[in-house]
């Protein structure tokens, strides 16, 4: 059972102990990070999400349901883990994640071109669904960029060892997942922090991504990220 009085005191020890803070520009894959170190640093980061999948996956057999998840979180995972720059990814339930230490604006753009790979990854998914009678679905992709704080957030005799990455990119790139392809949001939507950093070096996204004013969220920008060739032969040349 918990024990109040011990919990008290090793939350009096987190509130009264100081924490050494760093700052990173770029962050190593290997880091010394302990419960009482912090680290600043800059990230961009990226969510794709099942769209509507409480009903499909309440309705639909389920071992059906369990070849989709698999089939799509997968593949994605193995697609994020391929810039070098990746700190961290995870699954968590319908939606594939990932954070990339981002020192400058190139790998800000590293991670737009990415996107387009996550985007037409799920399209071809698609279609193989349909050409094995499975049921198909939509997905949304949210991308993020800002300053975060990376802390551990668990004690050293803890058997999870979890890191804890407080600032607005994790989470841009979570809730805009939950929004792009519902409505008038196109499959990708971006925050204005990563739109102003990308569009800086790659004028095509402003060409590309169209700017909305989210009663929730804010100022976001939407688009569409797509590989030609990919695109032509998922939809041309699939089965031959």
């Amino acid at each position: 059972m918990y024990n109040f009085k011990e919990g008290k005191k090793r939350v009096e020890e987190i509130i009264n102990t100081e924490l050494e803070i760093k700052e990173e520009n770029y962050l190593p894959k290997s880091i010394d990070l302990t419960f009482n170190n912090g680290y600043i640093t800059h990230v961009a980061s990226i969510s794709i999400d099942i769209r509507e999948s409480s009903p499909l996956f309440k309705n639909e057999n389920k071992e059906k349901i369990a070849k989709l998840s698999k089939a799509f979180n997968s593949e994605l995972i193995k697609i994020l883990n391929t810039n070098d720059n990746v700190r961290e990814s995870r699954v968590i339930g319908d939606c594939s994640c990932a954070i990339y230490t981002s020192p400058n604006t190139e790998t800000v753009e590293n991670l737009y071109n990415m996107a387009s790979y996550c985007n037409m990854y799920v399209k071809m998914l698609n279609q193989i669904l349909k050409d094995n009678n499975l049921p198909t679905f939509k997905a949304g992709i949210g991308l993020g960029y800002s300053e975060v704080l990376l802390v551990k957030s668990t004690m050293e005799d803890s058997v999870i060892e979890d890191k804890l990455w407080l600032g607005d990119s994790i989470i841009d790139a979570c809730k805009f997942s939950n929004i792009s392809n519902k409505g008038d949001y196109k499959s990708v939507i971006m925050s204005k922090e990563f739109y102003d950093t990308v569009s800086s070096i790659n004028k095509n996204v402003e060409k590309e991504f169209e700017k909305k004013d989210d009663p929730v969220y804010g100022e976001c920008y939407t688009g569409e990220l797509i590989i030609p060739k990919v695109n032509k032969w998922i939809i041309n040349e699939f089965n031959d």
